[in-house]
């Protein structure tokens, strides 16, 4: 198969450092293009940026000259990576679609916009069916492929839907979810990012934003696609509590939930559900799909982020601690790569499982 070309928006970025090492030895994507501020574009990358990443900067990347993030510029590419900031993302990411281009966004800015799928690739790819659906329509009308943008999710959310989906799946709607997170000071980003000096010794218990994504990007993700049209999973009650705390990748949280159904599902049935859960790249064959969706994990102190969020290579998720719960139907501790399924290898396998799905 001849490799698709592939943009970086946001090159220099924290979610752009991780979308080039993820991109730079794919056997899917070439990585073509680089985009950035106007103070780095016409700069090799190995000149612009401020590497942070644990692996060396990929060779591949290293001669590229950074472009400014304008759509002519990567008009060659067959889809477009951003790891821009919000407070830019938003016209840019219009821009490149209605110039024909496809854009895997790692920002909020569409995540809630009705004609934009918000997708977790080991949840809810069938939401992707909305623009294979335009494609084909236009195509069949014999007009050129319409662009598009597919978000990601929010870095906390993309662990705690994995079990919620499973558990749906097999013992039908949750009434409501307590979740109290503890996420890493990665999913803060580089600049500003969390100071060290308020994190040491410390735990933050605030992360702007953060706590209404969970509670509302739920309930689309976990919603249907029919018709058109996304159906929000509305009834489903999430309430959310969000911290900081001092780990450098992995976040962890803390859920309880009640199933509407009643009496709920056994212990052993639950667990069995959830090491079962088999995604959809699973399925395809996608290149980053993990082995397993759902580590089920029987030790008492576990997971652990040092220990288990590279569990293939970070895009698995880890559950543990499953067990009944004194005011809810259960409990359990959930445990997922923020930086890896929970932002950037998010991005790649959404477009992994597109390729597959003939969309690229």
């Amino acid at each position: 198969m001849v490799q698709k070309k592939v943009g970086v928006l946001g090159a220099t970025g924290s979610v752009g450092q991780k979308f080039i090492l993820l991109l730079s030895e794919h056997p899917d994507f070439e990585l073509y293009k680089l985009g950035a501020s106007s103070r780095s574009a016409g700069k090799k990358f190995a000149d612009a940026v401020k590497w942070r990443q644990t692996a060396t900067i990929p060779a591949k990347a290293q001669p590229l000259v950074v472009v400014e993030c304008v759509a002519s510029e990567f008009k060659d590419c067959d889809v477009v990576f951003s790891g821009l900031d919000s407070d830019v993302a938003g016209d840019v990411e219009k821009a490149f679609a209605e110039a024909g281009l496809v854009v895997i966004s790692n920002a909020k800015n569409y995540r809630q916009d009705p004609q934009v799928p918000l997708v977790v690739p080991l949840v809810n790819t069938a939401h992707l069916d909305m623009v294979i659906e335009r494609q084909a329509a236009a195509t069949a009308a014999g007009k050129p492929k319409p662009g598009y943008i597919v978000c990601i999710s929010n870095c906390s959310t993309a662990g705690l839907v994995v079990p919620l989906a499973a558990l749906q799946a097999s013992f039908g709607p949750l009434d409501s979810v307590f979740v109290t997170t503890m996420q890493a000071i990665s999913g803060a980003g580089f600049s500003p990012g969390v100071a060290g000096f308020d994190i040491l010794d410390n735990v933050i218990p605030y992360i702007s934003g953060e706590e209404d994504k969970l509670e509302t990007e739920t309930q689309k993700i976990l919603g249907s696609y029919q018709d058109g049209a996304f159906a929000l999973q509305s009834d489903i009650r999430v309430s959310a509590q969000c911290n900081r705390v001092a780990v450098s990748d992995g976040h962890l949280a803390c859920v309880s939930l009640k199933f509407v159904r009643q009496p709920a599902p056994s212990l052993d049935e639950v667990k069995a559900c959830l090491a079962a859960f088999e995604c959809e790249p699973q399925q395809l064959g996608c290149f980053s799909a993990p082995k397993h969706t759902m580590y089920v994990l029987e030790e008492p102190d576990r997971p652990q982020p040092r220990l288990d969020r590279s569990r293939d290579d970070g895009y698995a998720v880890s559950v543990g601690r499953v067990r009944p719960d004194n005011i809810l139907d259960y409990k359990f501790v959930v445990l997922a790569h923020n930086t890896i399924i929970g932002a950037a290898g998010s991005g790649v396998l959404i477009a992994e499982t597109l390729l597959a799905k003939g969309a690229l």
